[in-house]
């Protein structure tokens, strides 16, 4: 039987410590930015209505002016469904 080499999600549970909307000016894609601190770093996750459209920035990279493929590559797939969550919450509390 073949080894399953699929990876797994080892994220259970991200900080939130901030969520905003965003319109993206006038004709752009409205966003949720969420800024939350998972375990390992802070983090920034842009959120945009459509599924499967979520970017992922750690902000120490950012800092020091890394936004190179590789070292600063996170799995928007994994911080997804988390994010949605947290950002359906804070829409419902408002």
């Amino acid at each position: 039987m073949p080894k399953d080499t699929r990876q797994r999600n080892p994220l259970t549970n991200l900080e939130i410590l901030d969520i905003s909307y965003h319109r993206n000016g006038i004709d752009g894609a409205p966003f949720h930015a969420a800024l939350f601190h998972d375990g390992d770093s802070l983090k920034i996750g842009v959120v945009f209505t459509a599924e499967a459209h979520c970017a992922v920035l750690d902000l120490e990279l950012l800092l020091a002016e890394d936004i190179t493929f590789g070292t600063h590559s996170w799995r928007g797939d994994w911080y997804e469904p988390l994010l949605r969550a947290a950002i359906a919450d804070h829409v419902a509390t408002k």
